[in-house]
């Protein structure tokens, strides 16, 4: 059971930069906790703010219930409270809500809301959605806007206001007018994290609207690399910045944007390339071509 009230995991939240594990599997797909143990652990050496674990990155969509809670608590058991644990929580609502209790179970001390599975939904049933899980749960909740639920300033003051537990918004939208609008809107109600694919790059801009923090994938693999680029962006040193987006992040997105779904398996293939493999993705997920990580290989090469 989490000792943090959902106020004092969102501050730590926002501190720092933000770790979102890979889940490992073995040449059978199952989960392998002993090497996801090991991978948590050497994160932690790199001090990231807070873990979450069975993220889109960790592939949530493709554990069962009862791997989400193995993979939650592997989480929480190796971090022993040194930074919170965030667990993903998704699909239709009566299933977030399972989740949202096995993660608080599991000892999570925080959820990170996806989108509902596959429908499109009007704003009132995105806000309805999103309130029962909070009703639902203890646990602090962040809401992920991206894909099929986008919410505006005003739907989003409405959720504040019903539910006191809602305490963080990630961004995976990339519209900077309605980040501008939201945080302007709710100040410091919420707690705001970058969210795109590659959030590195998009890290300058939104810090400079009140977005401190966000979910770095490459801090998986390249953990020193990703803290560095975070300091860089918190003092705002542009020369930094552009050097390493123009050397490593944006070469690093051209082999990401080659295949649907290579934002999760780059990942596992950079933790193959500096000799900490987490085993393939799932499917429906593809791991990349051997082509493509020789390419990925060469890039990293000398920045582990």
């Amino acid at each position: 059971m989490s000792t943090l009230t959902p106020l004092e995991m969102i501050r730590q939240v926002g501190n720092g930069l933000l770790s979102f594990p890979v889940t490992h599997f073995d040449g059978q797909f199952e989960f392998d906790e002993r090497a996801f143990r090991g991978h948590v652990a050497w994160l932690l050496e790199h001090r990231p703010a807070s873990l979450f674990a069975a993220g889109g990155t960790g592939e949530f969509f493709s554990l069962t219930l009862n791997e989400f809670s193995r993979v939650v608590s592997a989480a929480v058991s190796e971090t022993a409270r040194r930074v919170p644990v965030l667990a993903g929580c998704g699909y239709g609502t009566r299933t977030a809500m399972e989740f949202a209790r096995a993660a608080e179970v599991a000892g999570a001390d925080g959820l990170l809301l996806f989108p509902p599975y596959l429908v499109n939904a009007e704003p009132a049933g995105i806000v309805r959605h999103v309130q029962s899980i909070c009703a639902s749960t203890r646990l602090g909740v962040v809401f992920y806007n991206r894909d099929n639920a986008i919410l505006n300033e005003s739907a989003l003051e409405q959720l504040c206001d019903v539910c006191p537990n809602l305490v963080g918004f990630k961004d995976g939208y990339g519209d900077l007018e309605l980040m501008t609008r939201i945080c302007t809107r709710l100040g410091e109600r919420l707690v705001y994290i970058g969210g795109l694919p590659t959030a590195e790059t998009f890290a300058l801009p939104y810090l400079d609207i009140g977005v401190t923090t966000y979910s770095s994938a490459i801090f998986n693999f390249l953990p020193r690399f990703a803290q560095e680029f975070y300091q860089a962006v918190r003092r705002h040193d542009r020369a930094t910045i552009s050097v390493m987006l123009r050397e490593f992040v944006l070469p690093y997105i051209v082999i990401r944007g080659r295949r649907k779904g290579y934002a999760v398996s780059i990942v596992k293939a950079g933790l193959a390339a500096v000799g900490r493999p987490a085993g393939p993705v799932r499917p429906p997920l593809t791991d990349l071509e051997a082509s493509e990580v020789q390419e990925l290989k060469k890039l990293i090469a000398g920045r582990a």
